[in-house]
């Protein structure tokens, strides 16, 4: 069979995609739940909640979004690791799930789930000032490597968050500790941008759709974005790749999972749902009415990914003296 008439087949419709075993009722004959580690209202919770609706019109339940939050994610991530296997409740991970258990927060890890897409990835940015000295990122790298330790200061999130790991990947990638520029926790990107502007800080290392409102109102510039591409959203800011020959990524991503031993029929139709869903206009367009980095991997591509994420912010969360395990 060639692949044009494959790909027809995978997409022609979830019903068929779900078909069971004679004599077994069709997945999905009931609601779904979808569990979101995260408060309602946030970004994580938006992107489920759009999610969601599509994936009721595609697969013809009700999908019920639970918010399970506490313990930074921890609650919710082992309540869908934990879940009943049967297709019923699944929900959406994040990339603290490639972090927690480095801090000896949990035994849960990207192990214990079964990863069904890739739906969103928000990659770091570093933004300055607009009256900073700093004109390209190229400019920061060499004057940071010139520095003291500690005499440049970031933030963009609490100590240990994922943005903290972000500006100390990028320190190591341009060869300096990872502990060289001081990290000054905040309780979020919002406050550090303001601290930013403010001139209590050098430069900032969070999302490039969290800064947007300070770049909208040319208070602040972002020098980069540490992607593989530019974003969709923001096309005029360079990779490091192509600013400074970096081949360095990180950010924020969030993807749909299950329990493990999800039966075969689920993956396979919850994998092509997930699929139209990213490709539907609807969603495209939410996405990038909020500047939400449109991503997408398949159930194999996810699995790749999380190994991979996984590994990285281990080794910089041992480089930033951040890690318990």
């Amino acid at each position: 069979m060639n692949a044009t008439r494959r790909r027809t087949l995978l997409g022609a419709s979830g019903a068929l995609l779900a078909a069971p075993a004679l004599g077994q009722p069709r997945w999905p004959a009931r609601p779904i739940q979808m569990i979101c580690p995260w408060a309602a209202g946030g970004g994580t919770d938006a992107v489920l909640r759009i999610i969601a609706t599509l994936l009721e019109k595609d697969l013809g339940q009700p999908i019920n979004v639970v918010n399970r939050t506490g313990g930074s994610g921890v609650v919710g991530h082992a309540a869908i690791a934990s879940a009943n296997p049967d297709g019923y409740t699944m929900g959406i991970i994040t990339s603290e799930i490639c972090m927690l258990h480095w801090q000896g927060l949990t035994e849960v890890t990207f192990r214990n789930f079964t990863p069904l897409g890739l739906m969103n990835n928000d990659p770091a940015g570093i933004q300055v000032a607009s009256n900073g000295p700093h004109q390209d990122v190229r400019a920061l790298a060499e004057a940071v490597k010139a520095s003291r330790p500690g005499q440049f200061k970031a933030s963009g999130t609490g100590q240990g968050g994922i943005w903290h790991l972000s500006l100390a990947g990028w320190l190591m990638a341009i060869g300096v500790p990872a502990t060289h520029v001081r990290w000054v926790p905040s309780n979020g990107a919002a406050p550090a941008m303001q601290d930013l502007v403010a001139g209590g800080l050098d430069f900032t290392t969070n999302s490039v759709v969290e800064a947007r409102a300070m770049l909208d109102a040319n208070r602040a510039r972002s020098l980069a974005v540490m992607a593989t591409e530019r974003l969709g959203a923001f096309p005029n800011i360079p990779t490091l790749k192509e600013a400074m020959g970096i081949d360095y990524s990180n950010g924020a991503w969030r993807g749909i999972a299950g329990p493990p031993n999800l039966p075969a029929a689920v993956r396979t139709a919850m994998n092509a749902a997930l699929d139209r869903v990213f490709k539907s206009s609807e969603y495209v367009a939410f996405m990038n009415s909020r500047g939400f980095g449109l991503t997408y991997a398949d159930a194999e591509g996810f699995g790749r990914h999380l190994a991979a994420s996984d590994a990285a912010l281990g080794d910089a969360m041992k480089a930033a003296g951040l890690a318990r395990s």
